[in-house]
């Protein structure tokens, strides 16, 4: 069958002028609403144009199940199967031939196709179908093909295609390209707004509609959900309750290629189906005899933190194209009806669009792909929505630390051959890596990508499933996992299929995995950012990144001291774990530890009250490891002390004593005398390091310093001259007439003073004087049970007048001791000697 004889669709109204448009200018872009045939009519009318030659046509698709239905669509209309001059090539699954001229792709495979060859020369056409939902992949190749028009091949033609884009924007990134718009064909669809009563919830809400709509409507019915979780829910509730005449199926984009195949082909003869959709059936493809559409009015999309490094799953209302585009399911073939579960007020506020996905998603597989494809500077290339720098910033360190970039910025051939498999980033990393290790080591990554890469077997709709990814990898690589008592038996199969593919890619076969193949140091290599470790009690942990993540203190895995968390969700202040192995830190990767930072480190160690030298290696805001290690710097260790003297204040010093004493004589000869030192705390505490340091070799603890430490010290600080005046000016002890020496107190430098018993000090006339004279010494006269009795500094004034009234009261409380009547001339005695008269 040739395009010519097929029905006809509004498309083929404006076909000629988009002919024109090409052959006049190499960029156009095509507006044409849903059901206007665009998807497949353009690219077989444009085998036709002059311009195109021998080259191919290349039509990027966002979902590898619209690639598929179109390339299938097409090669039917030509009379022919799909590999021959229509073909697909999609993430695991390609139908091409050396025959193919149109070849339908998906995915990042544009993006390859480019690295490996740059000018596309065998590409005269590359055409951006459903642009409106604005793909990381469509932005990526739109901005490579802009470069590769503008650098290499000005005769490459880019095509646009959208049913609720901007034209106008998306024709000024084309450089004023031309806009040709088809009105479509649409059959008449009633829209009723069906909110959902006061506390009910949106699965059961939705099941009440659709079997309502069945009720009402003789057709087939699409339902649009937010996710797969949503869908079995759904699917839980609707199925035992649905007519006999109506079949249930799911539709979704983990789903394997043959289950989705079967829920858009028509239903048989008499038959009615209820296909539950996510948004992969909003567009780009037709399920037969769909007449009624139940939106449930969610989507749930993918937002990237830079902040955290970690991506959440966000569902949100769709935006006012999206909830256009279902609605316009229902009358692509036929009357409709469409049933939104929100009300009138609640339509009149949605978005006019949804958000690019640049904007919120993890850049790291676009930075590896932009720098692989030459362009390191994501800001060199021509974009609609340019990626925001923050994410750039967090993908170039991720890439930095999977080795993909060097110091610089630039690929290295391991980015190069990362970049070439196709998969994410971390999983690319995994896997080269682990073959470098053994074919045992590469076999169990290609497991553990092929579960990464997909959706997890154990999550079900019984509540968060243990978070052990060793459980699924277990299922995996038994010979029975057939007879699992979990899972999805086609979810299994199809995982142990791209596990089995990726062992092929890396040259490994199916060797026996043995115990070294450890889960946890494969995860590592992956998620390098994501090793984490126990801190505070089971199921709290501290991530590489500093972030708090948590798992359930009732999963065994909550109790593992060091782990490797892959599934991490960005939930408040700790992130919550939801896929995760157990890491013997001393398996970590080579390249991870590499990564880590060994800092020794002498400091004081406040509870120990001594200085430490430490041996501390990190990775990010783990430790690692941390011992007390011998310090083979003497000046760190002199440095950490006096360091933690001024923190903890002079006065720590051991001042009782010796030391104490002669700080106080100086200080005391200071304010009688200029140019002796300032020995207060604040100057001492300043010039630690000048006068004290040089005194603590071989001392790393306060305790530890000796009083004749800090008197040498001190007495350093003084000139030879001063040195030997000190006893002269403030001499430490002073004789008294009974013949002790006693010590003078120079706590108060403004009035030392000798504490004496009375009856030693008789004979004293007068009030001795110290400083040259200059101070006389307070005496602080004791009795014989060495109580004060009088403070005085005129020994003579106490003699003729104070004595007296002492002697009184002192007689009949010692009368065993001196009380005489003249003591100017009584011998002074130590003990309880009475004098001789």
């Amino acid at each position: 069958m040739s395009p010519e004889s097929a029905a006809a669709l509004p498309i083929d109204s404006v076909i000629p002028e988009l002919l024109d448009a090409l052959g006049a200018s190499t960029a156009a872009v095509l507006e044409a609403p849903p059901g206007a045939g665009k998807t497949t009519r353009v690219p077989l009318a444009l085998l036709a144009a002059p311009w195109l030659g021998d080259r191919r046509i290349v039509m990027l698709e966002p979902r590898r199940l619209a690639a598929r239905a179109a390339a299938r669509r097409m090669a039917t209309t030509l009379g022919e199967d799909v590999g021959q001059r229509v073909g697909y090539r999609v993430r695991g699954d390609s139908r091409v031939s050396s025959a193919t001229q149109i070849e339908v792709v998906t995915e990042g495979v544009l993006t390859r196709m480019i690295q490996r060859d740059p000018a596309l020369e065998s590409v005269g056409i590359v055409i951006f179908d459903e642009f409106h939902e604005r793909s990381i992949h469509a932005d990526v190749g739109l901005a490579l093909c802009l470069a590769t028009q503008d650098l290499l091949r000005p005769d490459l033609r880019i095509l646009v295609m959208s049913a609720t884009i901007d034209g106008g924007a998306a024709a000024r990134l084309l450089g004023d390209a031309v806009v040709v718009r088809s009105e479509g064909r649409a059959f008449p669809v009633e829209t009723q707004y069906r909110a959902p009563p006061s506390g009910v919830g949106t699965v059961p809400h939705v099941v009440r509609v659709v079997r309502d709509a069945l009720l009402e409507d003789t057709g087939s019915v699409l339902v649009f959900l937010s996710g797969a979780g949503e869908i079995g829910r759904v699917a839980g509730l609707l199925a035992p309750r649905l007519p006999a005449d109506v079949s249930l199926h799911q539709l979704f984009g983990a789903m394997s290629p043959a289950a989705q195949d079967r829920a858009i082909v028509p239903a048989p003869t008499g038959q009615r189906k209820v296909v539950l959709a996510t948004n992969v059936a909003e567009t780009s493809l037709t399920i037969e005899g769909i007449s009624v559409v139940v939106d449930g009015g969610w989507m749930r999309i993918p937002r990237f933190s830079p902040r955290t490094g970690m991506t959440r799953l966000e569902t949100v209302r769709v935006s006012r194209a999206s909830a256009d585009q279902r609605r316009g399911r229902a009358g692509r073939t036929m009357s409709g009806t469409c049933h939104r579960c929100w009300s009138a007020a609640e339509d009149s506020g949605l978005l006019p669009f949804t958000r690019a996905e640049m904007v919120d998603a993890d850049l790291t597989p676009l930075v590896l792909d932009l720098v692989a494809a030459g362009f390191p500077d994501p800001a060199a290339l021509r974009w609609l929505d340019v990626p925001p720098a923050a994410a750039v910033a967090e993908a170039r360190q991720l890439l930095a630390q999977l080795g993909a970039l060097d110091s610089g910025g630039r690929i290295t051939s391991h980015g190069t051959a990362m970049a070439g498999l196709g998969t994410h980033p971390r999983l690319a990393h995994m896997l080269l890596t682990a073959r470098n290790d053994s074919p045992a080591s590469a076999a169990r990554a290609a497991t553990i990508a092929a579960i990464l890469d997909d959706r997890d077997p154990m999550r079900g709709d019984g509540g968060p499933p243990e978070v052990d990814l060793s459980l699924r990898v277990e299922v995996l690589e038994r010979r029975d996992f057939a007879s699992s008592s979990f899972g999805d038996e086609g979810l299994l199969a199809r995982l142990r299929d791209a596990a089995r593919e990726w062992r092929r890619r890396l040259g490994v076969g199916n060797p026996t995995v043995g115990s070294a193949a450890d889960i946890g140091s494969l995860l590592a290599m992956a998620y390098p950012d994501r090793v984490a470790q126990q801190r505070g009690g089971p199921g709290r942990f501290l991530l590489r990144n500093g972030r708090g993540a948590s798992i359930d203190p009732r999963d065994p895995m909550a109790r593992q001291p060091w782990i490797v968390a892959a599934g991490v969700e960005d939930a408040g202040v700790d992130a919550r774990i939801t896929l995760a192995a157990s890491l013997d830190p001393a398996s970590l990767d080579a390249c991870i530890r590499a990564q880590g930072e060994t800092v020794t480190t002498t400091s004081w160690d406040a509870e120990q009250g001594a200085v430490r030298t430490r041996r501390r290696t990190t990775l990010g805001a783990l430790v690692l490891s941390d011992v007390v290690v011998p310090s083979s710097d003497p000046a760190a260790v002199q440095s950490a002390l006096v360091g933690a003297i001024n923190d903890l204040g002079v006065a720590t010093l051991p001042w009782e004593g010796p030391a104490g004493r002669v700080r106080s004589r100086i200080r005391f000869v200071a304010v009688h005398f200029p140019g002796w030192p300032d020995l207060s705390d604040e100057v001492l505490g300043v010039t630690l390091a000048d006068w004290l340091a040089p005194r603590l070799e071989g001392i790393n603890r306060l305790d530890a310093i000796a009083p004749a430490r800090l008197t040498a010290a001190l007495l350093e600080l003084l000139t030879w001259e001063q040195r030997r005046s000190l006893d002269d000016l403030a001499p430490d002890r002073v004789a008294v007439p009974s013949g002790s020496k006693l010590e003078v107190d120079y706590s108060d430098p403004a009035a030392p003073f000798l504490a004496v018993r009375l009856q030693e000090v008789f004979g004293w006339t007068a009030t001795p004087r110290i400083a040259n004279g200059r101070c006389p010494l307070v005496l602080h006269l004791l009795s014989p049970g060495y109580r004060p009795v009088q403070v005085t500094r005129d020994l003579a004034s106490f003699w003729a007048n104070g004595y007296f009234d002492v002697r009184r009261d002192m007689r009949g409380r010692y009368p065993k001791h001196a009380w005489p009547d003249d003591p100017l001339t009584a011998t002074a005695v130590s003990g309880r000697r009475r004098p001789q008269s």
